[in-house]
């Protein structure tokens, strides 16, 4: 069976719900599309955790070399990486508290997708958390 992502009520119910969101693969540099992504979900209110070992620090908040890193609750693991990368990402995601694993638009692992369902992860695939959050939550 191919991966398939959940219907809009339960995204949006995570949107709703969610306050801190881990952003593997977040960049320093502005001009990248997950620094301009995170940066929109923090002006959104959300808590952004750079995960990133080249970094200390992104959009105010300490940089964690991994997720396993992360001293504090993740409610969203974001991902900013190419999707040969997900399967390792996964195997570290399983390790946290956090059970969503959000890769974004244009990222699709399906050997990813089935390990995190095996391990009760709600997984969104090949979707935008900034898109998906204008669309879906209610200003």
């Amino acid at each position: 069976m191919s991966w398939q992502n959940p219907d809009n009520q339960t995204i949006r119910e995570i949107l709703e719900t969610s306050k801190t969101i881990a952003v593997v693969g977040l960049s320093a540099n502005t001009e990248r599309t997950s620094y301009q992504i995170a940066k929109i979900m923090q002006d959104n209110g959300y808590r952004i955790i750079p995960v990133n070992p080249t970094v200390d620090e992104v959009l105010g908040e300490k940089a964690y070399a991994t997720l396993t890193d992360v001293p504090e609750q993740i409610d969203i693991i974001n991902v900013f990486r190419r999707p040969e990368y997900l399967p390792a990402i996964a195997e570290e995601a399983v390790k946290t508290e956090c059970r969503v694993f959000w890769a974004q638009q244009g990222i699709i692992n399906e050997e990813a997708y089935h390990y995190l369902n095996d391990h009760e992860f709600t997984v969104i695939m090949d979707m935008c958390i900034k898109v998906l959050h204008s669309l879906l939550v209610k200003q």
